[in-house]
């Protein structure tokens, strides 16, 4: 079948497009949801498990607390609470969690570690996806059922100070609100004050229920210093204080109401070691989760310990501590120090409460939810819980009733850890079947366009695609035959559902028909091609070959580069490859300069190669090497190669390209390190900023615009000389007038006031460069 090279590279591209949108179906899983309707209206809540022929409470506990004030603290790692940093600049919480009526845990949160999703998992309770990474940029408004949402639905008054964040994704649910931007980082001071300006007005009104503040003052000075900068302190000294500020004034307000607030510390994500987040370190997925209430009050000598739980149990706890619904997509599980101190009664119906969900949502997503040893606890767990509320209203109150009530309590925290675990197996379980097929449809395309790529960069080639050859048809049989038979044995045994197997045989059949038929095409086309290449080789008077070793080196580094983004290691310290590559691609450029220009080789690399028409496949034809020959005595001076000494002057030149760049690519690596294992290491970049060194930065600058001038203004008008000059005076001007530069004039006065000179240790620039 003869094909346009534009009808060519448009079909190719189709077939990629597909390819990767079946792989990002299966890379993107479909999240855990609940079928049940997400509107305003609230369903009934489940019923406490029938005792007799009768049930009991019915409806929803009342709230355990009457105010709750959450205090998100972006980029708070654990560490900055629980560990030597939390003792030294938060005194007054490390006090609360040590003697004070709090409960501490350290909340794991699952990535991708950015803000946004992960301000849906705290108010939603469920795991979102790497997808969320992108709306992270301009966040919608979330659709499914959350806390802030059932909040608003029984009528509390909700009020949020800080990242604009919460106002995107919850608009229309704050009664009063002012949020602040989190895209000027180099702000640490006014972001954090917009969000405490409010403090003393609010906390002294009593017309709000729930007050959510979020700071993103630390998180601006780790993504600017990081985690070891000395103004992660003073940053932790004065959230510290506002703290202090806020539960003060909830004690005041429990006096005047006689019922417990709430007041909640937790950080969205953590903090790597350079600062950043969004990865799956433990600095970055470890976040401090601490509760304080006076109805956490303590006994004498009862220590504490921070425990681990999921980020998305704090919504579940929550949803029962405001005596709202939890939210019905939740995977999070009730923590059960915030209502241990309750009535046994109350303690199972939260738990049942709880397990009801979770069980619930369990069943609309897992077709074999039967068999799950989560939800077998269940149905032990609610049967005994019929049993005990029975005894208990028989009004017996022997050492029986509370041996059984420990007895189910236990058996409830057992059925939400299995049945939490179970939930999150599911939305973190990747459709492997989808990204295979992908793949490899993805794959197949390249390969063809790879292939075909002399002909096709011709505006009017034809293409001979071979469709027609016996040998196609026998293969194109069994391979269709194979994949049909791989894809019923998928479909059939695979425990969750995939999506090809949920489409019609009909779609599922083409998608066959397209993969085997790529496939045949692809083998024809090298078949072709070897079949060219052996007869060349035999016939031709020199032997001819279709890829030098440069042009084979750059094809097996990109496919091993390419190879090398599949782990999450080699996609951290991405520049290591790339440093490799380089280096090896120059070394190889050398190498053939020298091949070519010394060792009397032009020849090898002056063939003339002829590409016949029509086919995939490309044909290499020896030509004659009168392209080789040195140029004519009369014609030396128009020939493509000087001659003579000049000649002699460009070999040298183009031997000493590959170096030259070696070199410079060996002081760009020295000037900045980067990667989550060399970021800390000293570079000249360090060196150069240190306030220290100005001059020498200004100077370096300074030479650096002056040589951009020098190689810009070559061919360009007088006009356009004096407007690049004007542009590159003026990027000087801006950094010394933000204080990174210095002007001339400052570089004297500094040289003058300096009593004795001070020159930094050659050491620290030797081991930049060497490191």
């Amino acid at each position: 079948m003869r094909l346009g090279s534009g009808a060519f590279a448009a079909s190719c591209v189709a077939i990629e497009v597909l390819g990767v949108a079946i792989f990002l179906r299966g890379f993107f899983p479909a999240s855990v949801r609940s079928s049940s309707r997400t509107g305003h209206q609230a369903e009934p809540p489940a019923p406490e498990p029938l005792a007799g022929a009768s049930s009991n409470w019915t409806k929803l506990p009342l709230p355990l607390f009457s105010k709750a004030v959450i205090v998100l603290i972006d980029a708070l790692r654990d560490d900055f609470v629980f560990g030597s940093k939390g003792a030294r600049y938060m005194p007054f919480t490390t006090y609360l969690m040590g003697k004070g009526p709090s409960h501490s845990f350290v909340a794991e949160a699952k990535p991708p570690t950015v803000t946004m999703p992960r301000i849906k998992a705290l108010m939603t309770g469920s795991l979102p996806g790497f997808v969320d990474v992108i709306r992270n940029l301009n966040s919608p408004a979330l659709l499914e059922d959350n806390v802030i949402r059932q909040a608003k639905a029984a009528g509390k008054r909700m009020i949020f100070y800080g990242d604009e964040t919460w106002v995107k994704l919850f608009p229309k649910h704050f009664v009063e609100y002012d949020g602040t931007t989190s895209f000027f980082v180099s702000d640490y001071t006014e972001v954090d004050n917009n969000v405490t300006r409010h403090l003393e007005k609010v906390l002294k009104r009593g017309d709000w229920d729930i007050l959510i503040l979020h700071y993103l003052g630390l998180d601006h000075i780790g993504h600017v210093s990081g985690p070891d900068s000395p103004l992660i302190g003073h940053k932790l000294r004065e959230m510290d204080g506002i703290l202090m500020k806020i539960y003060t004034a909830l004690l005041t307000k429990e006096r005047e109401t006689l019922s417990p607030n709430l007041l909640v510390l937790c950080g969205d994500h953590g903090m790597s070691e350079t600062g950043s987040h969004g990865a799956t370190s433990a600095e970055e997925v470890r976040t401090p989760l601490v509760l304080v209430s006076s109805a956490f009050e303590r006994k004498p000598g009862d220590i504490r310990h921070p425990t681990q739980v999921q980020q998305t149990d704090l919504a579940a706890t929550l949803a029962i501590g405001l005596g709202l619904p939890i939210p019905k997509g939740s995977i999070g599980s009730l923590l059960f120090p915030v209502v241990e101190r309750r009535p046994m009664r109350e303690q199972l119906r939260f738990l049942h409460l709880n397990a009801v969900q979770l069980s619930r949502l369990l069943q609309e997503n897992v077709p074999s939810y039967e068999k799950d040893p989560g939800f077998e606890q269940f149905v032990m767990a609610e049967r005994l819980h019929g049993n005990w509320v029975k005894l208990h209203l028989k009004e017996d109150r022997s050492g029986a009733l509370l041996n059984l009530g420990t007895k189910v309590a236990r058996q409830y925290l057992g059925a939400l850890r299995t049945l939490s675990l179970a939930l999150s197996m599911h939305v973190a379980q990747y459709d492997i079947y989808s990204m295979v097929v992908g793949t490899i449809i993805v794959l197949e395309a390249l390969i063809l366009l790879l292939l075909s790529t002399p002909q096709v960069l011709h505006r009017r080639a034809e293409l001979e695609v071979p469709l027609s050859p016996p040998m196609f048809s026998l293969l194109f049989y069994l391979m269709f035959l194979v994949l049909s038979a791989i894809h019923v044995v998928v479909c059939t045994s695979a425990e969750s559902s995939c999506y090809l197997c949920s489409l019609p045989w009909l779609a599922a059949g083409g998608m066959m028909v397209l993969v085997s038929a790529l496939l045949c095409v692809i083998t024809s086309a090298l078949a072709g091609m070897v079949m060219d290449s052996t007869f060349l080789w035999k016939s031709a008077a020199y032997p001819c070959s279709g890829w030098s070793e440069v042009g084979l080196l750059l094809l097996l580094g990109t496919v091993g580069h390419v190879l090398s983004l599949g782990a999450s290691s080699f996609v951290e310290e991405e520049h290591q490859t790339w440093y490799f590559l380089v280096n090896t691609l120059c070394l190889a450029l050398s190498q053939e300069t020298c091949r070519t220009y010394f060792l009397g080789d032009d020849c090898e690399l002056k063939h003339c190669f002829h590409t016949e028409p029509g086919t995939v496949g490309a044909t290499c034809m020896q030509q004659d090497c009168t392209a080789c020959e040195a140029p004519r005595a009369g014609q030396a001076g128009k020939g493509p190669w000087p001659s003579g000494a000049r000649r002699g002057h460009v070999h040298w030149a183009v031997l000493a390209g590959p170096w030259l760049v070696l070199a410079c690519c060996r002081l760009l690596r020295s000037f900045n390190h980067t990667g989550v294992q060399g970021a800390h290491r000293p570079d000249l970049g360090h060196w150069l900023t240190s306030s220290s060194h100005k001059m020498e930065l200004s100077c370096l600058a300074a030479l650096s615009l002056l040589m951009i001038f020098m190689l810009a203004q070559r061919g360009c008008s007088p006009m356009s000389k004096v407007a690049l000059a004007l542009g590159l005076v003026g990027v000087f001007c801006y950094r010394a007038a933000i204080g990174n530069l210095l002007f001339p004039w400052h570089l004297a006065n500094r040289g003058i006031s300096k009593a004795t000179p001070t020159t930094s240790p050659p050491s620290i620039s030797q081991q930049a460069l060497w490191a």
